[in-house]
């Protein structure tokens, strides 16, 4: 005699459950990131249909549009990914946007007045030298602020918030107010525009590489599953995964290959090469900009870093509780200094972004990017209260407060609105958050 109304089914799902619920459990998909998903697509939808009802035109559905968000997007969520690291272990960096702009403004110096007098000017090492060191100050800050934290016991939020003050002050007195122009013309290619993407066959190459990446993820998931001998997702459910991540990087393909160079830049780029331009126009396409791939690859690494390794655990452990792991043996001072550190170079590497696509370097570079970093991370999931937080759910996170402040600046909202939308949609992530936690109690 069978047991089907009381057993469970062989995937787990109980048979009374819905056919959403059944296919959730099967995929293992995130209801959380579904949730940013949708919220993400409401909002951009919502924009664009606004535009066309009452400006008479949508644009932000278009590949321009989005391919400048994902640009605007890449600064923020870099920094993003390190704050989830911070907040997970329970403490808060309102001093990352200040680390930024005195990271960007001592790039600045070094490769305008400095090394142009000691290697010559555009020598080529010049913008790798200046990136290594808007890094190098970076990193030193941030372990700085750790220091402080973790032995001298000052709340992480005093610590930062002091940080904010100074190192915006420290900004203004290496510039004195102005700003340092013009940046190397190499180092500017890392913020973007025409000649900072890699075109429509770097992208596809990109895209292709994507797509087998995320094949084979499944298939050494599926594997290390069996070697374990964990519950396996049925093939149907894995087939259903890939093809979902496949589209979703074949379609970024080709909306960043639909949007085409300016025609005044593609006509200095067909003079200076020598190509005849067709009476219709010459068409080529921006492909994925470098800012973005930087943000890809920061993101692949944080992930890993947090999920795949010895250090990852131990953050996921001091934001469970701090006491039980210091008792298992965990320094949790000294990873409280590094996982600072780790906050200040990303923010360092967020500077060379930033700076380079502004094309100078002034001091009130990054202000208020702490509100949007912190509430990239909170929108993302990672939980204010500690040992709860994700990696690709902050740079989904900082697309949605990227896309806010874009859609309004499209449809004419002035600054303080979107001040007021911001902050109002961070408290509102908080308090979802605040739900959801209660809920699982």
């Amino acid at each position: 005699m069978t047991q089907t109304s009381s057993a469970t089914r062989q995937d787990g799902a109980s048979p009374h459950t819905s056919a959403i619920g059944r296919f959730l459990r099967a995929t293992e998909i995130d209801t959380r990131l579904l949730g940013m998903i949708g919220a993400l697509a409401l909002i951009w939808i919502g924009f664009h249909l606004y535009g066309a009802t009452f400006k008479g035109f949508g644009a932000f559905l278009t590949p321009r549009n989005l391919w400048n968000l994902s640009v605007q997007t890449a600064s923020i969520g870099i920094m993003a990914t390190g704050m989830v690291l911070v907040i997970i272990t329970r403490h808060i960096d309102l001093s990352v946007g200040s680390m930024l702009g005195v990271c960007a403004v001592v790039m600045g110096v070094v490769q305008v007045q400095v090394l142009p007098g000691l290697i010559g000017f555009g020598n080529p090492a010049i913008w790798i030298i200046a990136a290594i060191i808007g890094m190098a100050v970076g990193t030193m800050i941030g372990a700085f602020h750790g220091f402080i934290i973790a032995y001298g016991k000052v709340p992480a939020f005093i610590v930062t918030l002091g940080g904010l003050l100074v190192w915006r002050g420290v900004a203004y007195l290496i510039t004195r107010g102005e700003t340092i122009a013009p940046l190397d013309e190499t180092f500017k290619l890392l913020g973007g525009g025409p000649y900072g993407a890699i075109g429509e066959t770097g992208s596809w190459i990109v895209g292709l590489l994507g797509c087998a990446g995320v094949l084979w993820l499944l298939w050494n998931g599926r594997k290390r599953r069996r070697s374990y001998e964990f519950p396996l997702r049925p093939l149907w459910a894995e087939g259903v995964l890939g093809t979902i991540g496949c589209v979703l990087i074949i379609g970024a393909v080709l909306v960043v290959n639909a949007y085409p160079w300016p025609k005044g830049i593609v006509r200095q780029y067909a003079k200076a090469n020598n190509i005849e331009v067709p009476d219709g126009g010459l068409f080529i396409s921006h492909g994925f900009a470098i800012p973005v791939l930087i943000l890809v690859a920061v993101g692949i690494a944080m992930t890993v870093l947090l999920n795949r390794t010895r250090f990852g655990r131990y953050v996921l452990a001091i934001g469970g509780n701090p006491d039980a792991a210091e008792l298992a043996g965990i320094n949790t001072r000294l990873m409280t200094v590094k996982i600072f550190a780790l906050m200040g170079l990303l923010t360092g590497l967020s500077s060379v972004v930033a700076s380079a696509r502004l094309g100078s370097a002034t001091n009130s570079l990054g202000t208020l990017d702490e509100l949007y970093v912190i509430a990239a991370a909170v929108i993302g999931g990672t939980s204010l209260a500690g040992g709860v937080g994700t990696i690709y759910g902050a740079i989904l996170g900082a697309f949605v407060m990227q896309s806010l402040q874009t859609g309004m600046v499209l449809i004419g909202f002035d600054s303080a609105m979107q001040q007021i939308v911001v902050g109002s949609v961070l408290v509102f992530a908080v308090f979802i958050d605040t739900i959801y936690r209660r809920n699982l109690k």
